[in-house]
């Protein structure tokens, strides 16, 4: 080959692999010596396997600064979030934060104006047009800045990733979002509409907080919308936001209030007035708690409980019910044809069954009597001598089935629904007094008076059932108006001549009631247990560690019929 022939080649070469370094190299080609250096390494890149390529150092010029920024600011700016991210030393992280931007802030588009430069920082202003809904939207304007810093791999220069790059405010483990801030504020007011407040009702507060919580968006109330700053808390477990993170959001700052929320009103089945007067009634007992419900329908009309904000002992206790759980055991006996009011039945001072030999209190006797005095008299032994004749889950189905007791009750908020778990020998026997593992609160029992009185069983609920139609518990088999009949007759005996004539001298009406005393170990007096009904009023009280159920609770729910 001739010399000239030769020499064509080689130049041919030259500008084919000068040709291919040019190719996106815009950000290297306004500083003269760096730009130099850069395309005499490219020229030498076809020499690569002979000589590798040295990677650069230090810090990024002036010109790879400016020429990084305004690439990645551009990217950003069209929507290109792969370009952009493409451009920094975190990809993932970056093109994450860019997306969640777009999706999550809800930023439909942003005008990214370059500032000053120092060093390798660049300061830019972000104009992002927020756009939640058709009707919502507005501009969040601030200025932030990144750094551009020499990848030590490549020697390219990038954009150090940070949260900050997005927002100024923005950290680890934060995102921006805009959507309705919280659950829209609620008014929660009693049947009448009387608002129902903590500070006017300490002893609702909990109540109060959870049907807020509950029925919040089942009310006509708006929360407002905002773009505000979030971070997320994994142990919630519930999915936010479009880029997938776990966790319920946690407010860190609010950037910009695209409107206001509107407070809706969530109506109760509480009685406010009856509400204050359950509570005078316990004031000034260290403890003690109340239910006021409306046997026709099930709406609970007063919760009360001392002290105002201790542990909502009224819905959610789980105590014996001692003596006032007779009026379920004599609903079994009588439907077994083991009792009847009118018939004579066994009240000795004492009866042993399990190897438990069980008295009454004082150790009376009712020699000759009738089921409906042993009732009102409360005599132990007259249900205790029936235990022989019982399977050991007679008395769980009949709770369940007849009085809807240990069902899953949908009050509104939360309750303990009692439970009567089977059991056998002396601990059956046991449960047929309201002792044993029988476990009720004022609640259950309240609901058992008012099932008494109205012949149904109808769960009580304190959020009305068509604000979620929500479905209620119903008992399988209900009582039969015989059994219901015999033991509003029961009732009425105790409250005119039995235990709790006294307390309920004062209570006019159709009346009936139950008392109960239940031991407790290592107390020094039994649990004061009393439930009545009057009229379409039925309450249920316990005041703990207090003596016998007429003297120490049946005052409380006398006052409670008799404010009603």
């Amino acid at each position: 080959m001739r010399d000239g022939q030769r020499m064509a080649l080689i130049g041919v070469a030259c500008a084919v692999v000068v040709g291919a370094a040019g190719v996106g190299a815009y950000t290297l080609v306004s500083s003269g010596d760096d730009a130099g250096a850069e395309s005499r390494s490219a020229g030498s890149a076809g020499e690569a396997e002979k000589t590798p390529e040295a990677v650069p150092t230090g810090p990024p010029s002036a010109a790879e600064v400016q020429s990084t920024a305004r690439e990645f600011l551009a990217a950003w700016q069209s929507g290109d979030v792969a370009a952009a991210s493409s451009l920094t030393d975190d990809k993932a992280a970056a093109a994450t934060a860019l997306k969640s931007f777009r999706k999550d802030a809800k930023a439909e588009s942003v005008t990214l104006t370059e500032g000053t430069r120092q060093a390798g920082e660049v300061r830019y202003e972000v104009s992002a047009a927020i756009r939640y809904d058709e009707e919502l939207d507005t501009t969040l304007d601030y200025n932030t800045s990144l750094t551009v810093v020499r990848d030590t791999r490549t020697g390219r220069p990038v954009v150090k990733w940070k949260p900050s790059v997005v927002h100024p405010k923005l950290k680890a483990g934060q995102r921006i979002v805009t959507d309705a801030a919280g659950d829209p504020e609620v008014t929660t007011v009693d049947r009448n509409g009387t608002e129902l407040t903590k500070e006017e009702f300490p002893e609702l507060g909990a109540i109060l907080d959870d049907v807020r919580k509950r029925y919040a968006d089942k009310t006509d109330g708006k929360a407002g919308v905002e773009t505000r700053i979030v971070t997320a808390d994994a142990e919630d477990g519930k999915t936010t936001g479009a880029t997938g993170a776990t966790g319920a959001t946690k407010d860190i700052d609010t950037l910009s209030v695209l409107s206001k929320g509107t407070p809706g009103e969530l109506r109760t089945t509480l009685d406010a007035g009856l509400q204050k007067a359950a509570q005078r009634q316990l004031a000034g007992k260290a403890k003690g708690s109340a239910v006021a419900i409306r046997p026709s329908t099930g709406e609970i009309l007063a919760v009360a409980n001392t002290p105002a904000t201790g542990f909502n002992s009224a819905l959610r206790g789980s105590l014996a019910p001692g003596s006032t759980w007779k009026v379920v055991t004599s609903g079994m006996l009588i439907d077994k044809g083991l009792a009847k009011s009118a018939a004579q039945h066994p009240c000795p001072k004492y009866f042993t069954y399990g190897g438990w030999r069980f008295q009454n209190l004082d150790k009376f006797e009712i020699k000759g009597g009738t089921f409906s005095q042993s009732f009102a008299a409360s005599c132990n032994t007259a249900f205790i001598s029936q235990a022989p004749d019982l399977k050991n889950d007679d008395l769980t189905a009949y709770a369940r089935d007849a009085f809807g007791l240990g069902l899953d009750w949908r009050v509104g908020t939360g309750t303990f629904d009692g439970t009567v778990p089977v059991q056998s020998d002396a601990q059956m026997a046991a449960s047929l007094i309201g002792q044993g593992a029988v476990r009720m609160n004022p609640l259950t029992m309240a609901s058992v008076a008012a099932t008494v009185k109205d012949g149904t069983f109808r769960q009580p609920v304190i959020v009305p059932q068509s604000l979620d139609n929500r479905t209620l518990a119903r008992a399988p088999r209900g009582l039969s108006a015989g059994t219901a009949a015999e033991l509003r007759a029961l009732m009425k005996q105790t409250a005119v001549g039995g235990t709790a004539a006294e307390a309920m001298a004062s209570v006019g009406g159709d009346k009936g009631a139950k008392t109960g005393s239940a031991e407790v170990d290592g107390q020094d007096k039994p649990n004061a247990w009393f439930i009545a009904y009057k009229d379409d009023l039925a309450v249920g009280a316990v005041i703990p560690n207090s003596g016998h159920g007429g003297k120490n609770a049946g005052p409380v729910v006398a006052a409670i019929l008799n404010a009603g």
